[in-house]
């Protein structure tokens, strides 16, 4: 039973990262790649990780799957965001569709006023 259900949370990581990868060729720039990158992809690794996990049960290769999730569920979002930050303080354009950009309304980018600092 547990080849069963571990094989269906597999085959649904194996979906969210195919849709991550459709979302790296369509998506038209950095700043959404980088959404399909971290939202689908980290869910699609995380839940291949759980049903390798659900699959071999309670040992040391079930153990590594759990302790490879948790690193992936921290370096994923954080690589993200400072890729996306880089992109933005070297100049990379957004895509002209974008509507708003929080950034520019906020001021300069590395800046930070006594504001932000309390």
């Amino acid at each position: 039973m547990n080849e069963i259900i571990g094989g269906v949370v597999i085959g649904i990581g194996l979906l969210f990262d195919l849709f991550g990868c459709v979302g790296l060729v369509r998506l038209p720039d950095i700043y959404t790649r980088l959404q399909a990158a971290t939202k689908c992809v980290t869910l699609g690794t995380c839940l291949i990780l759980i049903g390798s996990a659900i699959i071999t049960a309670v040992n040391p290769t079930g153990v590594k799957a759990l302790i490879c999730m948790a690193f992936v569920l921290v370096t994923s979002p954080t690589a993200a965001h400072a890729i996306a930050r880089g992109a933005y303080k070297a100049g990379v354009a957004l895509d002209k569709s974008t509507v708003v950009d929080l950034y520019q309304e906020a001021g300069p980018v590395g800046h930070s006023t006594s504001e932000d600092e309390n």
